[in-house]
């Protein structure tokens, strides 16, 4: 099981600084680095692949110094952000100057293209590729020597749907078999999709960790939404509105059902099957209706 321990680091460049003070511990399973462009993150991700010196603070891999240590790189896989790439190579031909560079060759470069789905156009000059076809062909080379850590910075840039769909899913299979998998993202959804925990970096700073529903919840000073459906929303209302845990109930006619904004989480969850109970109601359906990673970003970013 491999480990990324990232403990006080701080990164600036002259007088801006860019990374500052961020602790946090990336372990196996897909984690989602969430943050608006400029936060930080690719900065961040230079310095975890030990591309990039902390100006102060450590990156560890499995307590090995990841800055200045080649030993280190056969267990680390990169997708860079950066657009530049060997235009005049072919794709297959890309991935196996890679291998070779792990001491491998072409039979793991021909795995590689064949994870991404790329042997189709291993044989055209990446010049020709769309952006989401370079992004696989740098995925397939940051996957050549099966490392145990992948840092993957905005991938799904440029992807259209059918290989975004394609790399969420190597991806959470990846996480199941136990690699430790990092992707950069500034679309919620993405994240959402794709990541149960995540980490979130605002302005530079790490605003938040952890799965972001169980954030959601301990973000006691905005009032949680919920959809809840019941043989009779209109009795369940009226008494639900006098207890202080609400602080507003709407009929929503068109969805059958009524919006109620709780104030007090712990209160609300424990009184409303109580509720029901006591006046006979059924309820067919509660569900949280901004239970988001939108609700929890926006809320960070305003913080």
């Amino acid at each position: 099981m491999t480990t990324l321990q990232i403990d006080h680091v701080s990164r600036w460049f002259g007088n801006v600084v860019a990374v500052n003070d961020i602790t946090m511990t990336i372990g196996p399973g897909v984690t989602g680095l969430l943050g608006p462009n400029g936060a930080g993150k690719s900065t961040l991700i230079n310095m975890m692949a030990g591309f990039l010196a902390p100006s102060t603070g450590t990156v560890t891999l499995d307590g090995q110094q990841v800055w200045r240590n080649e030993a280190i790189y056969k267990h680390i896989g990169i997708v860079p952000e950066r657009e530049a790439m060997y235009d005049f190579l072919t794709g297959r031909e890309f991935v196996v100057a890679n291998a070779e560079l792990h001491g491998l060759g072409d039979k793991a470069a021909q795995r590689a293209l064949a994870t991404v789905e790329m042997e189709y156009a291993q044989d055209r000059k990446i010049s020709t590729y769309s952006k989401g076809m370079r992004q696989r062909v740098k995925m397939a080379s940051a996957l050549v020597h099966d490392p145990s850590l992948l840092l993957l910075d905005e991938p799904f840039n440029g992807m259209d749907p059918r290989q975004r769909m394609q790399l969420m899913d190597l991806l959470r299979r990846m996480g199941n078999e136990g690699r430790t998998v990092l992707f950069s993202s500034h679309i919620l959804e993405e994240v959402e999709q794709l990541a149960w925990h995540i980490e979130v970096v605002v302005a530079g700073r790490h605003a938040a960790s952890g799965d972001f529903r169980k954030i959601r919840r301990l973000m006691t000073d905005r009032p949680h939404r919920y959809l809840v459906r019941s043989s009779d929303d209109r009795a369940l209302a009226a008494a639900l509105i006098a207890d202080p845990s609400t602080s507003g109930i709407e009929v929503d006619l068109a969805e059958g059902a009524l919006r109620i904004q709780a104030v007090d989480f712990g209160r609300f969850t424990a009184l409303l099957p109580r509720v029901a109970r006591d006046h006979g109601i059924r309820l067919l359906t509660v569900s949280p209706s901004d239970e988001s990673l939108e609700s929890v970003f926006s809320y960070l970013v305003a913080a």
